[in-house]
């Protein structure tokens, strides 16, 4: 039987790939969110303005006084690091009952 992801995991992985992938603390690109998250470009760039809107993801941006020539980079906020523990919580309590989310 196939298993397809929820639009609540979906979201936990792309919140995890900012989390994870932001080793050096200036941001993940969208090519980072599309292959961590398993995404296509158009429902991956839907979802991170969607999770930026909820609080969940932060553009981060150089100067405001420059134009910007680099591509969009993305971390994680406080309040997705907060989803991320929640979510992982009831994911175990769920996998005590022998359900998956």
């Amino acid at each position: 039987m196939v298993h397809y992801r929820t639009q609540t995991r979906i979201v936990a992985d792309v919140l995890r790939a900012a989390r994870d992938s932001n080793t050096a603390g200036d941001g993940v690109g969208i090519s980072t969110l599309i292959r961590k998250g398993n995404m296509s470009y158009s429902r991956t760039i839907k979802l991170v303005g969607e999770l930026v809107g909820a609080g969940l993801l932060v553009e981060v941006v150089e100067k405001e006084d420059e134009v910007r020539l680099a591509p969009s980079r993305y971390r994680i906020s406080k309040k997705g690091v907060e989803f991320l523990h929640t979510y992982a919580q009831f994911d175990e309590f769920a996998q005590m009952f022998g359900l998956q989310l």
